[in-house]
C-alpha cells in the first residue's frame, strides 16, 4: 500500500536524502491515494481513467522539469540524491521524459 514515505519519494539507495514532498502535496497524494483505491471496486472505470488522466499530468510535468534540469545543468548525482536513487536510475528516469 502507498503509504506517507512512499508518498514523500522514497525509494531504495538513499532514503534519507530524498526531497521531502511539502506536506500540502503529501497529504493531497495520500488522499487522492486513498480515493483511489476506493474507487477500484466501486467503479473500477473511473479508477482506470483517473489514472490515464494523471499518467497524462505526470508526464507533462516530469518533462518540463527534466528540461530545467537539464538548461540548469544540474549534476545526475544531485538528481540522484533528491530522488533517493541510483545516478543510473536518475539519468534513465530523465531520459524517459528528455526523449519519450
Amino acid at each position: 500500500m502507498c503509504d506517507q514515505q512512499k508518498i514523500n519519494g522514497n525509494h531504495p539507495v538513499n532514503r534519507g536524502a530524498a526531497v521531502q514532498l511539502p506536506a500540502d502535496l503529501a497529504r493531497l497524494l495520500t488522499e487522492l491515494v486513498s480515493r483511489l483505491g476506493s474507487l477500484v471496486s466501486e467503479e473500477p472505470l473511473v479508477a482506470l481513467k483517473a489514472r490515464a488522466d494523471l499518467r497524462y499530468v505526470i508526464a507533462q510535468v516530469c518533462e518540463d522539469a527534466a528540461y530545467e534540469l537539464a538548461a540548469a545543468d544540474v549534476p545526475i548525482a544531485q538528481v540522484a540524491t533528491a530522488l533517493g536513487t541510483s545516478e543510473a536510475a536518475a539519468r534513465n528516469y530523465l531520459r524517459s521524459y528528455l526523449h519519450p
